[in-house]
């Protein structure tokens, strides 16, 4: 089990303490926001106000927000905290014994309000500072393959949970790296379209164009295994997000032994999926697929990939399988893999082979899961 290095600026005991008898107003959404300052009799644009405190600002004290008369900030005080997630630990990669790398992957453990904990990772390159971040604690998809999916699902993230880990990342990147975060990516513990209306709005939260933190929403990409009513949705949904999906087989029968989702969300259901998010949105579709020795690796079902992808805009992003001590799967052998990639290149399709990082921390694709200590 890993052993986190533990952080210096988790939230004390005493500090929880403080605050568990009011409620934390950062579980409250936008409109909620709104709802609340109405009861207050205060005029909506408060409600803006406020919420421009508490996650451009990110204000952790009532009486800091300056914009709001005494009487006001007086009376937030003494019905709400504030109360984000924290670091409770990380850990990164090293180049070798003694030293890491200025571009090594780490990986983060956050704890959220209620003790819960999730794991959010940082993957820094020359062109990309990248946040990966869950959304949710646990998983209830349980994919053969992935350490999240043998947690099984504890909860939904909040919106501010998930923009929490972004900040979070994001003052991680510049200590570490002297850049903040560049692009971010739903594609940590959990399926972000089971969490969707919470997904939606941190990224809205995290595309406001005049907040501290603000990032196009083009560098924003949710991972999904494929959902088609909440495909839909994204499509509907006026973002420009990237949407990428876990196929991981063009084989039903063995899709369906990986993922049991498969079994009710068939391959030809996720091509009309597929088909139908490119009409709504002019966008492809990224298709990823983990290369596991003896599973899905062979001539045939590079063939059958390829069919798939042909029947809707689809791009190929190739990945190895990452080691899970309970999980008895291996990566493909570079032969394998190179002959896959050139019979999906010679079938003319856009194929990208991404470098598996954090995989000595176990942060890369599939690793990610959090356990009580024992």
């Amino acid at each position: 089990m890993l052993v986190y290095k533990m952080t210096k600026n988790r939230v004390e005991a005493g500090s929880e303490k403080r605050h568990e008898t009011l409620p934390n107003i950062r579980r409250l959404n936008r409109q909620e926001l709104g709802e609340l300052m109405a009861a207050l009799g205060e005029p909506s644009y408060r409600a803006s106000q406020l919420h421009r405190w508490l996650y451009s600002n990110q204000a952790l004290d009532f009486e800091t927000m300056s914009t709001f008369g005494r009487k006001l900030r007086q009376r937030l005080a003494s019905e709400w905290s504030i109360i984000p997630a924290t670091l409770a630990g990380s850990e990164s990669e090293f180049l070798d014994e003694g030293s890491t790398t200025p571009l090594s992957t780490a990986k983060f453990l956050i704890r959220l309000e209620d003790s819960e904990l999730v794991e959010s990772v940082l993957i820094p390159s020359e062109e990309r500072m990248t946040a990966c971040i869950s959304s949710q604690v646990g998983c209830p998809l349980r994919c053969a393959f992935c350490a999240t999916g043998q947690m099984g699902f504890r909860r939904n993230l909040l919106a501010s949970e998930m923009t929490d880990q972004v900040f979070l990342l994001d003052s991680e990147a510049i200590k570490r790296h002297g850049r903040g975060l560049s692009n971010i990516v739903y594609m940590g513990m959990g399926e972000p379209l089971l969490n969707l209306d919470n997904v939606f709005e941190s990224i809205r939260m995290l595309s406001e164009a005049d907040y501290n933190f603000s990032i196009s929403e083009k560098k924003i990409t949710i991972s999904t295994v494929g959902l088609p009513a909440e495909m839909e949705r994204v499509a509907r949904s006026g973002l420009k997000t990237k949407l990428a999906i876990s196929l991981h087989s063009a084989d039903q029968e063995v899709r369906e032994r990986m993922m049991p989702v498969a079994i009710d969300v068939t391959l030809d259901r996720l091509a009309n999926a597929i088909s139908s998010y490119n009409a709504m949105t002019g966008q492809p579709v990224t298709l990823v697929y983990m290369l596991l020795e003896g599973i899905n690796d062979s001539p045939d079902d590079a063939r059958k990939l390829a069919r798939f992808a042909r029947r809707g805009l689809c791009k190929i992003n190739l990945i190895d399988y990452n080691s899970i001590v309970t999980l008895k799967f291996k990566q493909c052998c570079d032969s394998s893999k190179n002959m896959f990639i050139q019979r999906l290149l010679d079938a003319g399709l856009l194929v990208t082979v991404r470098k598996s990082q954090g995989a000595s921390i176990n942060a890369a694709c599939g690793q990610l899961a959090t356990r009580p200590a024992r």
